[in-house]
C-alpha cells in the first residue's frame, strides 16, 4: 500500500499542546488519545504508514489568524510530510489581504470551525472568506455539532449552491451526529466529504452506503488527531469492506490530486 494521506490532523505548539487538547475534550465529551504535538502526530500516523498529513489550527478569536498561520507555514517548511492548511476568521478585517499571505506562505487550504470560531457557515460575515478561496484554496470545513446548528449540513449545501467552484471538504462525513442530514443534503453533491470522527459512531453497512452514494472519488481519509489514534481509525476504515480500489482512491489517491492540483 502507498504511503496513506491524512487530511484532518489538528496540530499546536508544544507549550500550550496539552491545554489545547484538554479543552476539545470536555467539549466534546471525549478521551483524546494523544497530546496535539507535531513529534506525537508523526509517531502515531508512522504506525499506519501515513505519508503525509494535512495539518491545521483554528483561530478562536481574530487576532490569533496571523500568528497562527505564521506557525503553520514554519512547521510546514520543518516538516516535509506535513502540508499546512491556514486559518481565517470572519471577524478580520481584510480578509483578502491575508488570504494573498496565506498563498505566498505556501499554504495548501484554509481550515474553519464554526463552533470553535462562533460563527454559522452561511453567515454574511462568511461570505468574503468563500469569495476569496473559490478557485484557489480548499476550505475544510468542520461540519456537525449535536447541541447547535451552526455547522449544520443545510447551512453548507447554502453556501455550495452560492459559490459553485468552493472546493470544500466537509469533514465527518458531512455532519459530526448530522448524517441523517447530510444524506439529505450533500451526499451527491459537489463537494468532498473525511472519514474523521464517524467511524467510530457508524454502522460499516451504512458507512460504505454513504461512500457509495456520495462516489469513492469524492471521499477523504482523515483521522482527526489528537482526538482519534491513526492505528484505530485505519482499522475502522478497512472494517467496512470496500474493493481495494476504493480503498486506495480514499486512503491516498483521492488527496494526492487534490493537493497536487493547489
Amino acid at each position: 500500500m502507498s504511503g496513506i494521506i491524512d487530511i484532518h490532523a489538528h496540530i499546536f505548539p508544544d507549550r500550550i499542546a496539552e491545554k489545547a487538547v484538554a479543552s476539545i475534550g470536555r467539549y466534546y465529551g471525549v478521551k483524546m488519545r494523544h497530546s496535539g504535538t507535531v513529534a506525537n502526530l508523526l509517531r502515531s500516523g508512522s504506525n499506519i504508514n501515513v505519508s503525509k498529513y494535512v495539518v491545521h489550527s483554528s483561530a478562536t478569536v481574530v487576532e490569533q489568524v496571523k500568528s497562527i498561520n505564521d506557525y503553520i507555514a514554519q512547521i510546514q517548511a520543518n516538516h516535509p510530510e506535513l502540508v499546512g492548511f491556514a486559518t481565517l476568521h470572519p471577524g478580520l478585517k481584510d480578509i483578502a489581504a491575508e488570504t494573498e499571505r496565506i498563498i505566498r506562505l505556501g499554504l495548501k487550504g484554509i481550515k474553519l470551525h464554526p463552533e470553535f470560531q462562533h460563527f454559522s457557515i452561511d453567515d454574511d460575515d462568511m461570505m468574503p472568506i468563500y469569495e476569496a478561496a473559490e478557485g484557489r484554496l480548499p476550505v475544510l470545513m468542520h461540519m456537525g455539532d449535536e447541541n447547535v446548528d451552526s455547522s449544520s449540513p443545510v447551512r453548507l449545501a447554502r453556501v455550495l449552491d452560492r459559490f459553485p467552484d468552493l472546493v470544500v471538504i466537509a469533514a465527518h462525513f458531512g455532519g459530526y451526529r448530522m448524517w441523517d442530514l447530510s444524506c439529505e443534503y450533500l451526499i451527491g453533491r459537489n463537494v468532498y466529504l473525511d472519514t474523521s470522527s464517524t467511524l467510530a459512531f457508524i454502522s460499516p453497512e451504512r458507512a460504505a452506503d454513504m461512500i457509495r452514494k456520495h462516489g469513492p472519488e469524492k471521499i477523504l481519509f482523515g483521522s482527526d488527531f489528537p482526538m482519534w489514534d491513526h492505528r484505530e481509525e485505519l482499522d475502522r476504515f478497512l472494517a467496512i469492506g470496500l474493493t481495494e480500489e476504493e480503498q486506495r482512491s480514499i486512503l491516498y489517491g483521492n488527496a494526492e490530486k487534490l493537493l497536487t492540483g493547489i
